[in-house]
Protein backbone atom coordinates (compact mmCIF):
# COMPACT_ATOMS: atom_id res chain seq x y z
CA UNK A 1 0.00 0.00 0.00
CA UNK A 2 2.81 2.27 0.51
CA UNK A 3 4.51 1.53 -2.61
CA UNK A 4 0.92 2.36 -3.92
CA UNK A 5 0.76 5.86 -2.56
CA UNK A 6 3.87 6.39 -3.73
CA UNK A 7 3.22 5.82 -7.16
CA UNK A 8 -0.26 7.51 -6.96
CA UNK A 9 1.16 10.78 -5.79
CA UNK A 10 3.93 10.75 -8.10
CA UNK A 11 4.46 13.50 -10.66
CA UNK A 12 2.23 13.40 -13.75
CA UNK A 13 5.23 13.08 -16.04
CA UNK A 14 6.26 9.37 -14.09
CA UNK A 15 2.47 8.12 -14.35
CA UNK A 16 1.62 9.37 -18.23
CA UNK A 17 5.16 7.75 -19.23
CA UNK A 18 3.33 4.62 -18.07
CA UNK A 19 -0.14 5.05 -20.11
CA UNK A 20 -1.50 2.57 -20.92
CA UNK A 21 -2.46 1.90 -25.00
CA UNK A 22 -5.24 0.21 -26.88
CA UNK A 23 -1.99 -2.43 -27.61
CA UNK A 24 -0.96 -3.12 -24.22
CA UNK A 25 -3.61 -2.37 -21.68
CA UNK A 26 -1.09 -2.80 -19.20
CA UNK A 27 0.29 0.73 -17.14
CA UNK A 28 -1.16 3.60 -15.98
CA UNK A 29 -4.88 4.79 -16.89
CA UNK A 30 -7.32 7.52 -15.88
CA UNK A 31 -10.28 7.87 -17.75
CA UNK A 32 -11.60 3.52 -17.75
CA UNK A 33 -15.31 3.54 -18.11
CA UNK A 34 -17.61 1.25 -16.29
CA UNK A 35 -21.34 0.77 -17.65
CA UNK A 36 -20.11 2.78 -20.23
CA UNK A 37 -19.74 5.33 -17.33
CA UNK A 38 -16.13 7.14 -16.72
CA UNK A 39 -15.17 5.67 -13.24
CA UNK A 40 -13.79 8.30 -10.49
CA UNK A 41 -10.38 7.01 -9.98
CA UNK A 42 -6.57 6.52 -11.57
CA UNK A 43 -5.62 3.04 -11.97
CA UNK A 44 -2.09 0.79 -12.68
CA UNK A 45 -2.79 -2.85 -13.90
CA UNK A 46 0.11 -5.37 -14.79
CA UNK A 47 0.05 -8.96 -15.62
CA UNK A 48 1.94 -11.57 -16.87
CA UNK A 49 4.41 -11.04 -19.39
CA UNK A 50 4.31 -12.76 -22.85
CA UNK A 51 7.57 -15.31 -22.38
CA UNK A 52 10.07 -13.90 -25.08
CA UNK A 53 8.12 -10.52 -25.85
CA UNK A 54 11.61 -8.81 -25.05
CA UNK A 55 9.18 -6.15 -24.12
CA UNK A 56 8.23 -5.59 -27.61
CA UNK A 57 4.76 -4.27 -28.04
CA UNK A 58 4.61 -4.48 -32.09
CA UNK A 59 3.00 -7.61 -31.39
CA UNK A 60 0.02 -6.17 -30.21
CA UNK A 61 0.68 -8.34 -26.62
CA UNK A 62 0.65 -7.10 -23.18
CA UNK A 63 3.91 -6.29 -21.60
CA UNK A 64 3.81 -5.01 -18.19
CA UNK A 65 5.49 -1.13 -17.64
CA UNK A 66 7.72 -0.34 -14.73
CA UNK A 67 7.32 3.45 -13.52
CA UNK A 68 10.78 5.07 -12.87
CA UNK A 69 12.15 6.65 -9.45
CA UNK A 70 9.42 5.00 -7.27
CA UNK A 71 12.04 2.73 -5.10
CA UNK A 72 11.18 -0.56 -4.86
CA UNK A 73 7.77 -0.45 -6.42
CA UNK A 74 8.75 -3.41 -9.39
CA UNK A 75 9.91 -5.80 -6.75
CA UNK A 76 6.80 -4.92 -4.13
CA UNK A 77 4.40 -5.00 -7.04
CA UNK A 78 6.00 -8.70 -8.42
CA UNK A 79 5.88 -10.16 -4.48
CA UNK A 80 2.79 -9.27 -3.57
CA UNK A 81 1.28 -10.58 -7.17
CA UNK A 82 3.29 -13.69 -6.43
CA UNK A 83 1.69 -14.27 -3.19
CA UNK A 84 -2.30 -13.36 -4.47
CA UNK A 85 -1.60 -15.67 -7.02
CA UNK A 86 -0.98 -18.50 -4.22
CA UNK A 87 -3.61 -17.81 -1.84
CA UNK A 88 -5.89 -17.30 -4.90
CA UNK A 89 -5.18 -21.03 -5.85
CA UNK A 90 -5.58 -22.50 -2.60
CA UNK A 91 -9.14 -20.58 -1.82
CA UNK A 92 -10.24 -22.37 -5.14
CA UNK A 93 -8.74 -25.23 -4.06
CA UNK A 94 -11.25 -25.23 -1.06
CA UNK A 95 -13.99 -24.25 -3.16
CA UNK A 96 -14.36 -26.93 -5.55
CA UNK A 97 -14.40 -29.64 -3.32
CA UNK A 98 -18.38 -28.62 -2.19
CA UNK A 99 -18.91 -28.69 -5.89
CA UNK A 100 -18.42 -32.42 -6.11
CA UNK A 101 -14.67 -31.61 -8.00
CA UNK A 102 -11.04 -32.20 -6.87
CA UNK A 103 -9.52 -29.63 -5.80
CA UNK A 104 -7.03 -29.84 -7.87
CA UNK A 105 -9.52 -30.12 -10.85
CA UNK A 106 -8.99 -26.44 -12.29
CA UNK A 107 -5.02 -26.47 -12.36
CA UNK A 108 -4.33 -26.86 -15.62
CA UNK A 109 -6.88 -23.89 -16.08
CA UNK A 110 -4.37 -21.68 -14.61
CA UNK A 111 -0.85 -22.98 -14.49
CA UNK A 112 1.36 -23.04 -16.05
CA UNK A 113 -0.19 -20.27 -18.33
CA UNK A 114 -3.27 -17.44 -16.74
CA UNK A 115 -4.23 -14.29 -17.59
CA UNK A 116 -4.52 -13.14 -13.88
CA UNK A 117 -3.98 -9.15 -12.53
CA UNK A 118 -3.19 -6.90 -10.36
CA UNK A 119 -4.91 -2.76 -10.07
CA UNK A 120 -3.60 -0.70 -7.93
CA UNK A 121 -6.85 1.87 -7.43
CA UNK A 122 -6.57 5.30 -6.36
CA UNK A 123 -9.77 7.44 -5.88
CA UNK A 124 -9.28 10.78 -5.33
CA UNK A 125 -11.38 13.87 -3.82
CA UNK A 126 -14.22 14.17 -5.42
CA UNK A 127 -16.61 17.47 -5.75
CA UNK A 128 -19.58 16.12 -6.51
CA UNK A 129 -20.07 12.21 -5.55
CA UNK A 130 -23.05 10.69 -6.17
CA UNK A 131 -25.80 9.97 -4.11
CA UNK A 132 -24.88 6.77 -2.13
CA UNK A 133 -28.65 6.08 -1.45
CA UNK A 134 -29.95 5.99 -5.28
CA UNK A 135 -29.52 3.16 -7.16
CA UNK A 136 -27.99 3.87 -10.12
CA UNK A 137 -27.20 7.48 -9.35
CA UNK A 138 -27.99 10.05 -12.41
CA UNK A 139 -25.99 12.63 -10.87
CA UNK A 140 -22.97 12.93 -9.36
CA UNK A 141 -20.20 10.46 -9.64
CA UNK A 142 -19.00 7.06 -8.53
CA UNK A 143 -15.71 5.65 -8.18
CA UNK A 144 -16.78 2.62 -9.79
CA UNK A 145 -20.05 1.83 -11.42
CA UNK A 146 -22.35 -1.30 -10.23
CA UNK A 147 -20.87 -4.72 -12.07
CA UNK A 148 -19.47 -8.00 -11.32
CA UNK A 149 -16.32 -9.65 -11.59
CA UNK A 150 -15.32 -11.26 -14.76
CA UNK A 151 -13.12 -13.64 -13.94
CA UNK A 152 -13.00 -16.22 -11.19
CA UNK A 153 -11.71 -15.02 -7.94
CA UNK A 154 -10.71 -11.31 -6.29
CA UNK A 155 -8.53 -11.02 -3.58
CA UNK A 156 -8.76 -7.07 -2.48
CA UNK A 157 -7.02 -5.05 0.31
CA UNK A 158 -7.92 -1.69 1.16
CA UNK A 159 -7.39 1.11 3.09
CA UNK A 160 -9.28 2.71 6.05
CA UNK A 161 -11.67 4.15 4.00
CA UNK A 162 -14.83 2.84 3.54
CA UNK A 163 -16.34 2.53 -0.28
CA UNK A 164 -16.78 -0.20 -1.57
CA UNK A 165 -20.46 -1.10 -1.34
CA UNK A 166 -22.18 -4.81 -2.33
CA UNK A 167 -26.14 -5.11 -3.83
CA UNK A 168 -28.09 -7.68 -1.64
CA UNK A 169 -31.63 -7.95 -1.51
CA UNK A 170 -32.34 -4.96 -3.63
CA UNK A 171 -30.40 -2.70 -0.94
CA UNK A 172 -26.58 -1.69 -1.09
CA UNK A 173 -23.86 -2.40 1.54
CA UNK A 174 -20.91 -0.65 2.33
CA UNK A 175 -18.18 -3.17 3.45
CA UNK A 176 -16.84 -2.35 6.38
CA UNK A 177 -12.86 -1.48 5.64
CA UNK A 178 -10.40 -3.49 7.14
CA UNK A 179 -6.66 -2.39 6.31
CA UNK A 180 -5.53 -5.95 7.72
CA UNK A 181 -7.75 -8.60 5.99
CA UNK A 182 -8.78 -9.45 2.35
CA UNK A 183 -11.76 -9.21 0.82
CA UNK A 184 -12.94 -12.41 -1.57
CA UNK A 185 -15.44 -12.01 -3.77
CA UNK A 186 -16.01 -14.87 -6.88
CA UNK A 187 -16.05 -13.55 -9.94
CA UNK A 188 -18.39 -14.80 -13.66
CA UNK A 189 -16.46 -17.72 -14.18
CA UNK A 190 -17.13 -19.58 -10.69
CA UNK A 191 -20.68 -18.43 -10.98
CA UNK A 192 -20.40 -20.62 -13.93
CA UNK A 193 -18.29 -23.27 -12.75
CA UNK A 194 -20.77 -24.09 -9.80
CA UNK A 195 -23.60 -23.71 -12.21
CA UNK A 196 -24.88 -20.76 -10.15
CA UNK A 197 -23.99 -22.46 -6.98
CA UNK A 198 -21.93 -19.24 -5.88
CA UNK A 199 -23.23 -15.90 -7.79
CA UNK A 200 -20.96 -13.18 -8.67
CA UNK A 201 -22.01 -10.38 -6.66
CA UNK A 202 -23.17 -6.75 -7.87
CA UNK A 203 -20.56 -4.22 -6.27
CA UNK A 204 -19.70 -0.74 -6.65
CA UNK A 205 -17.78 2.25 -4.99
CA UNK A 206 -18.50 5.21 -4.07
CA UNK A 207 -16.70 8.29 -4.78
CA UNK A 208 -16.15 10.84 -1.60
CA UNK A 209 -15.30 14.13 -1.10
CA UNK A 210 -13.49 14.68 2.39
CA UNK A 211 -11.22 11.56 1.53
CA UNK A 212 -8.86 10.00 -0.79
CA UNK A 213 -9.06 5.84 -1.25
CA UNK A 214 -6.29 3.48 -1.86
CA UNK A 215 -7.38 -0.65 -2.89
CA UNK A 216 -4.98 -3.22 -4.53
CA UNK A 217 -7.57 -6.00 -6.27
CA UNK A 218 -6.05 -9.15 -7.59
CA UNK A 219 -8.28 -11.18 -10.27
CA UNK A 220 -7.23 -14.78 -10.59
CA UNK A 221 -8.22 -14.88 -14.22
CA UNK A 222 -7.16 -18.43 -16.35
CA UNK A 223 -5.46 -19.10 -19.32
CA UNK A 224 -7.29 -17.34 -22.74
CA UNK A 225 -7.76 -20.26 -24.23
CA UNK A 226 -10.06 -22.27 -21.11
CA UNK A 227 -13.22 -23.44 -22.05
CA UNK A 228 -15.52 -22.64 -18.96
CA UNK A 229 -17.88 -25.35 -18.29
CA UNK A 230 -21.09 -26.36 -14.81
CA UNK A 231 -18.63 -28.35 -12.94
CA UNK A 232 -21.90 -30.34 -11.03
CA UNK A 233 -24.08 -33.00 -11.67
CA UNK A 234 -27.12 -30.60 -12.24
CA UNK A 235 -28.63 -29.73 -15.85
CA UNK A 236 -26.12 -26.85 -17.08
CA UNK A 237 -27.05 -23.57 -16.52
CA UNK A 238 -24.01 -22.26 -19.19
CA UNK A 239 -23.47 -23.06 -22.23
CA UNK A 240 -19.45 -22.78 -22.87
CA UNK A 241 -17.65 -19.66 -21.74
CA UNK A 242 -14.45 -19.09 -23.56
CA UNK A 243 -12.85 -17.05 -21.27
CA UNK A 244 -10.33 -14.84 -24.38
CA UNK A 245 -13.80 -14.27 -26.11
CA UNK A 246 -15.64 -13.11 -22.89
CA UNK A 247 -12.77 -11.06 -21.82
CA UNK A 248 -12.73 -9.32 -25.06
CA UNK A 249 -16.31 -8.66 -25.06
CA UNK A 250 -16.79 -7.18 -21.19
CA UNK A 251 -12.89 -4.86 -21.74
CA UNK A 252 -14.46 -3.73 -25.54
CA UNK A 253 -18.53 -3.62 -24.02
CA UNK A 254 -17.92 -1.98 -20.14
CA UNK A 255 -14.05 -0.32 -20.64
CA UNK A 256 -13.95 1.02 -24.02
CA UNK A 257 -17.64 1.95 -25.04
CA UNK A 258 -16.89 0.02 -28.29
CA UNK A 259 -20.05 -2.46 -28.98
CA UNK A 260 -22.68 -4.31 -27.51
CA UNK A 261 -21.84 -5.08 -23.71
CA UNK A 262 -21.50 -8.98 -23.01
CA UNK A 263 -22.49 -10.31 -20.11
CA UNK A 264 -22.39 -13.75 -18.05
CA UNK A 265 -26.64 -13.97 -18.28
CA UNK A 266 -25.75 -14.04 -22.27
CA UNK A 267 -24.36 -17.20 -21.70
CA UNK A 268 -27.59 -18.93 -20.04
CA UNK A 269 -28.54 -21.66 -21.47
CA UNK A 270 -32.20 -20.30 -21.22
CA UNK A 271 -31.26 -16.84 -22.81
Amino acid sequence: MAATRAFFSAPAGVKQAVLRTADNPWGYFDRELTKNLQDWKEIFDFGIDPVGSDQDLSSGQSVSQWPSGIHDFQPAMLDWFDACYQLSLRLLEHLLPTLGAAPDALHGAFAPAHSSFLRLNYYPLCDDPADPAEDEPRDGHLGISHHTDAGALTVLVQDDVPGLQVKRDGRWYTVSPDPDAFIVNVGDLVQVWSNNRYRAPLHRVLANARDVRYSAPFFLNPCFDCNVVPLTDEPAAYRAVNWGAYRSGRAAGDYADVGQEVQISDYATDS
